[in-house]
């Protein structure tokens, strides 16, 4: 797999991504000088979220638990304070490539795919509740760009399930998966960078990675020492700002060790508290992530008795409390059941 110029390998370099995400507050001064942080680090590239909160999140939609523990109170405000627009990412992009960094970014909803395509992103990342959404993973597939993959709070069924779409689709030349612990923090006992084993069975022949949310900065050289060539680690400006992934975050002094480190992974023993499990499996502490975050479909529309299910009268959002996306064939077609209410995850229970 290549972004840009950098070739991801078995035998090169780790190629490492700092994870600006909403760590800008939603201030496009504050993410121009992540990346100037990101930067002078040494990492390859920076990555970005893309959302509108409205279509992200349904009428049913809540915080999890370590966004409450944040100091968040609702989801809706959580989210409008922490969005950039599609003009301040291109600035973002902008400035990455002349401090000589990639530019990545996570596209959170499927109706925003076309709209990213115009910015001059090097590659794409889908986030780990996404893992099931298979029709925004194969429009993102379908921009030929390269793209990865994270694997936080699914299983193994799940990973390989979305490893043969991608195959599916002939990207697997291009595509590469992360695994990842979807805890903020994520304790030291529940790091398993053993399943990055389980997870490159799973997606063989694509490359294999590991998105840390750990609070240390050696375990990146971990990582690396196990066979990773991808790391993917928060950075911020404050650790303890305001703001759900602050706390899960380096900042940039922290984050050069880090860099440091991984780079200086050859001989390195990893920790075995660090490798735990070698299978992947969804962890207790993703449990509540899994459900908030991940995306349902959802009801368009209020639809009454009888009426037939059409694309047009449904989308997707959180929570993960309804029909996964990638049963959307299943549902397509059908006619409702009972009465239901827009902006409501659809539940089998409401199709005939």
């Amino acid at each position: 797999m290549k972004i840009g110029g950098f070739e991801i390998s078995s035998g090169g370099a780790v190629y490492i991504i700092a994870e600006i995400g909403v760590n800008h507050d939603g201030d496009v001064g504050r993410a121009l000088e992540l990346i100037d942080a990101a930067s002078d680090a040494g990492a390859d590239a920076v990555k970005f979220q893309y959302f509108r909160t409205d279509r992200l999140m349904s009428a049913a939609a809540r915080l999890a638990a370590y966004q409450k523990s944040a100091g968040e109170s609702d989801p809706f405000s959580m989210l409008r304070r922490l969005e950039l627009a599609a003009g301040g990412l291109a600035r973002c992009v902008e400035r990455a490539h002349v401090r000589g960094v990639h530019a990545i970014v996570t596209v959170f909803s499927l109706e925003l795919v076309e709209e990213m395509r115009s910015i001059a992103w090097d590659a794409y990342k889908t986030a780990s509740p996404d893992i099931i959404h298979q029709p925004m993973l194969e429009a993102l597939a379908r921009t030929e760009r390269p793209m990865i993959v994270s694997t936080g709070a699914s299983n193994a069924e799940e990973v390989a399930r979305c490893a043969a779409w991608v195959r599916g689709w002939g990207a697997e030349a291009r595509t590469a998966f992360l695994h990842c612990v979807s805890s903020y923090p994520t304790a030291p006992e529940d790091t398993t960078l053993g399943a990055m084993r389980d997870v490159s069975r799973l997606v063989a022949p694509m490359d294999v990675g590991y998105s840390d949310h750990t609070r240390g900065v050696g375990t990146g050289r971990d990582a690396v020492s196990m066979g990773a060539r991808i790391l993917e680690k928060h950075l911020t400006y404050d650790r303890g700002a305001k703001g759900p992934d602050h706390a899960a975050s380096l900042d940039p002094v922290m984050f050069g060790e880090y860099v440091a480190l991984a780079r200086s992974a050859a001989g390195h023993s990893p920790d075995p508290v660090l490798i735990g499990a070698d299978r992947k499996r969804v962890l207790e502490c993703e449990r509540d992530v899994r459900t908030v975050s991940r995306q349902s479909i959802v009801w368009a529309r209020q639809m009454a008795p009888g009426e037939v299910v059409t694309r047009e009268r449904v989308t997707f959002k959180r929570p993960g409390t309804g029909i996964e996306p990638f049963r959307l064939h299943e549902v397509i077609g059908r006619r409702v059941a009972r009465a239901v209410d827009s902006d409501m995850p659809a539940v089998w229970e409401d199709v005939a």
